[in-house]
């Protein structure tokens, strides 16, 4: 039964390129983190050294000895193929989007289209990183745009550094709460 019950206790993490997945995953996991980085020879070498091209993985311990996986996509879209394999049995999304990208409200659009049906039957929380290089657009520009998406309720949403474990707990946190709102902290 605890195998089964573990199965489900799987959280996504999926985002663009350099939006700090793999960083939040380390900086919540209670393991040493399995990474699949390896140098980036496209356009993303412009950005960072090095790229995850399969996955990152995590495990969160809670206090009642239940585990929470921790799974991050690939950003490069030329690797979404993965994105559906690791959200099999996912219990929801963790969205981070790089603000000082050239055009993050369009990546936002993107990757909720992507992950669509996914979100559907589960749920979203978003960070936004990098917001002390790029303060625009500002969290009201992003809520706006959920908004013209359709939806409703718009999802949480806040300013991320993805290196911080509380900021990365706390989206977690608000994904958990989505999902079942009598949550009590614990």
């Amino acid at each position: 039964m605890r195998s089964e019950r573990a199965r489900h206790n799987k959280i996504i993490f999926s985002g663009t390129v350099g939006a700090g997945k793999s960083t939040a995953i380390a900086a919540l996991s209670d393991i040493p983190p399995v990474s699949t980085e390896a140098m980036a020879s496209d356009e993303t070498a412009k950005l960072k050294r090095t790229t995850t091209v399969a996955m990152d993985y995590g495990v969160l311990n809670l206090p009642d000895g239940e585990k929470v996986m921790l799974y991050g996509t690939p950003g490069q879209e030329r690797f979404s193929f993965m994105w559906d394999i690791l959200s099999e049995g996912g219990i929801g999304l963790v969205l981070l989007i790089n603000n000082a990208n050239p055009d993050p409200l369009a990546d936002l659009e993107g990757y909720l289209s992507a992950f669509k049906d996914f979100i559907a039957s589960t749920a979203v929380a978003i960070g936004v990183t990098h917001m002390d290089n790029s303060e625009t657009p500002n969290l009201e520009n992003y809520r706006t745009k959920l908004a013209e998406l359709g939806h409703r309720p718009i999802p949480a949403i806040f300013r991320v550094d993805a290196r911080s474990r509380d900021d990365v707990a706390m989206l977690v946190k608000a994904l958990l709460y989505t999902l079942n709102p009598g949550l009590i902290d614990a």
